[in-house]
């Protein structure tokens, strides 16, 4: 979930129940839940269980020039 954080399995398990099973709105569902309305909605539309974001490249850490203050 690009953008979105990690949301683990039981969360969008718990989304989908909510609102297939259950019949509750996006924004009950929001509400109960701390999630923001988007993630709910994408959670809903894709059949995705699970999401994780992995990085194509590690950026480099920036050196820190000597005499500098932190």
């Amino acid at each position: 979930m690009v953008g979105r954080g990690t949301k683990d399995v039981d969360t969008i398990a718990r989304i989908r129940r909510e609102f297939f099973v259950c019949g509750k709105f996006v924004k009950e569902i929001c509400r109960e839940l701390h999630v923001s309305r988007n993630t709910v909605r994408y959670v809903l539309r894709s059949g995705e269980t699970s999401y994780e974001y992995e990085r194509e490249v590690q950026p480099r850490p920036k050196r820190k020039r000597p005499g500098t203050p932190m």
